[in-house]
């Protein structure tokens, strides 16, 4: 039995919701995802899916959405955050370096409450600045190592390797090949985690 995989991209408004509250499910269940940065900007142009940043109207509903779903979950976010990202690649980099070196999970959830909730883009200055030092992590040398080729990389690798899995937006989850897409369908793969878990023990 794999690892179930938590796709993440930072710049993705939904996840907002995930990444809020899944540390407190792994805690709660003792099952642990691995958190996969991505680039779903990148699969999404390639498939001519551009969301909300040109479309008011569903803009507009996927804000009173994410509200809505935020309240039943006990967040508290001020919306609507800055959106689209300026700095969506470098966010996420830094993801992928933090994935390799083990604190990807705390930096994906700080800069989204900063974001989400302090108003801070997630990506940007300020965002990075308060992000970075909430986890312990030094400044200037996530940011030259985020901006160095082997990150690239890994970063492209990681986007080359959604694509292939058949991901096409994000949050998504994978659980022994089986894909779920957003965050109402958290729940969902939990529970064919333990179903799947169940017929192989």
């Amino acid at each position: 039995m794999t690892q179930p995989e938590f796709w993440i991209s930072i710049g993705s408004t939904y996840s907002y919701l995930t990444v809020s509250r899944l540390p407190a499910i792994e805690e709660t269940t003792g099952i642990r995802f691995d958190w996969r940065p991505f680039s779903v900007r990148e699969i999404m142009i390639e498939m001519d899916n551009i969301p909300f940043a040109t479309k008011p109207v569903k803009a507009a509903y996927m804000w009173r959405d994410i509200d809505r779903r935020a309240k039943m979950h006990g967040l508290s976010p001020v919306l609507p955050a800055p959106y689209p990202l300026k700095e969506f690649d470098l966010a996420n980099r830094i993801a992928v370096l933090g994935r390799a070196e083990g604190w990807a999970r705390d930096y994906i959830a700080a800069t989204y409450k900063l974001w989400f909730e302090k108003g801070l883009e997630a990506g940007g200055p300020e965002n990075l600045t308060r992000a970075l030092a909430r986890i312990g992590q030094d400044h200037n040398r996530i940011i030259a190592r985020a901006m160095s080729d082997d990150i690239e990389t890994a970063y492209r690798a990681a986007t080359t390797e959604a694509r292939q899995r058949g991901i096409f937006g994000a949050p998504s989850f994978v659980i022994d090949g089986e894909l779920f897409w957003g965050d109402d369908r958290l729940e969902d793969a939990l529970s064919w985690f333990r179903e799947t878990l169940h017929h192989t023990s």
